[in-house]
């Protein structure tokens, strides 16, 4: 802004040159003339919320060119510069007190109290958040969600999901293909035989029943992120038709409903469990949106200048600068509504954290799809992965090992129980 020309009108800075000239930008293209107004406020005045605060008048016009006034302002300016923000990790505390762990704070985000996680060995109730620590009580059910980690962070593109449905179809060929799908071709011969294959014109949808409950895997093959977002919006509006429990489980190719009554499939199966009317607000109200909006605020906060890190060696806790993001979301909130900073946090919830748009075409996708239904008698290799995401920490005095080897027996004696059929069924029929 220094090296700006002032205005002709009597000496003063002109803002629409500015704002055509930041519009030059690429990446500032779509910027409308009041959004630029409202940050040239902002940083010059503290916008309609701070203007009582000097230190948030970071700008001054002086000579025609607006410069920094004050050098503590502009030092704290260069340490921010290129700010980088990354996952937090909170503590889990019982509310009785003592620390179970640390978590990801995006995987509590999502939480609303009494919904209830698998962390420690245990089922645990999430009951509130309070300067970075995540309270908890021990769950009355017997199941929840399984945590998912930041090295989960890179999805399926729909490139490569259709790319990957492409090679599933083609894994019935037996002759010219590469040396992985031919590596792969037992597991696919397997799924075959317990179930069947996905293909690009059908929604495959799995049943199985255990001691656990009613299991259901679909496989949109939309990615983790829209995984999350799809599984939570199903299993909200299944339970508004028919009341149940479910505890969920992802990864990039499907989701797993497990539910404590039989899933009626009546929504599917017509589509109105796809359905992207009121999309948005289903999604809101399926998820902890408010909490996920506060906590990208922080990141915002941070990049915005509004929260400072801390000089080197001086840096400050991620409790403090928590505390200090919160502190001026619920002011944005209650005084200034119209705040460019909390728009922009909860469209990045939306595109970023719940890829809402792909989640659109996701949708509109399994509607489309004829949907197949097979009802297991073992495992399948698809629903496997998805089973041990689900109670790979649960505590158990069966090793993890042991159980998967139980469950593989079951799937071997349910393949052989498949052939012995087929020779009877062919002397029923001579």
């Amino acid at each position: 802004m220094a090296g700006s020309p002032p205005s002709p009108r009597g000496g003063g800075f002109e803002a629409e040159a500015l704002w055509r000239e930041v519009r030059s930008a690429h990446a500032y293209r779509r910027l409308t003339r009041a959004e630029f107004q409202w940050a040239l406020d902002f940083v010059e005045k503290g916008g309609a919320s701070l203007g009582a605060y000097p230190e948030y008048h970071r700008v001054a016009r002086v000579n025609g060119v607006y410069r920094v006034p004050d050098r503590g302002i502009a030092r704290r300016h260069r340490m921010q510069v290129g700010t980088i923000v990354g996952e937090t990790a909170m503590r889990v505390n019982w509310m009785s007190g003592g620390t179970l762990g640390s978590i990801e704070e995006g995987f509590i985000a999502r939480l609303r109290p009494g919904d209830c996680f698998v962390f420690a060995g245990r089922v645990l109730e999430y009951v509130r958040t309070h300067e970075m620590t995540a309270y908890v009580r021990k769950a009355t059910k017997n199941r929840g969600i399984v945590p998912a980690w930041s090295g989960s962070k890179m999805p399926l593109s729909t490139e490569l999901a259709d790319a990957t449905l492409d090679l599933i179809a083609r894994g019935r060929q037996h002759d010219g293909l590469e040396p992985e799908m031919q590596a792969a071709q037992p597991m696919l011969h397997t799924q075959a035989q317990l179930s069947r294959l996905p293909t690009p014109n059908t929604l495959l949808a799995e049943r199985f029943q255990s001691s656990e409950g009613h299991h259901l895997y679909l496989y949109p093959f939309g990615g983790r992120n829209v995984h999350v977002g799809v599984a939570s919006l199903l299993a909200w509006r299944l339970a508004r038709t028919q009341p149940n429990t479910y505890s969920i489980s992802v990864n990039d190719y499907g989701f797993e409903l497990l539910g404590a009554l039989p899933i009626d499939l009546a929504a599917l199966r017509d589509g109105s469990a796809f359905a992207c009317d009121d999309l948005l607000r289903d999604v809101l109200a399926s998820l902890n949106a408010s909490e996920m909006a506060q906590r990208r605020f922080r990141e915002i906060a941070r990049v915005a200048g509004l929260v400072f890190t801390g000089y080197p060696g001086e840096g400050r806790s991620a409790r403090q600068l928590q505390a200090s993001s919160s502190l001026f979301y619920e002011v944005f909130r209650k005084y200034d509504a119209g705040n460019l900073l909390l728009t922009q946090a909860e469209a990045e919830v939306l595109a970023q954290e719940l890829e809402l748009e792909r989640m659109t075409a996701v949708l509109g996708r399994m509607s489309r799809l004829a949907l197949d239904v097979v009802d297991l008698r073992a495992p399948s290799p698809f629903s496997l992965p998805l089973m041990v995401e689900r109670f790979r920490e649960q505590l158990s005095t069966e090793k993890l090992e042991d159980r998967l080897a139980r469950m593989l027996r079951e799937a071997e004696a349910a393949l052989a129980g498949e052939a012995a059929d087929v020779p009877a069924a062919r002397r029923r029929s001579a």
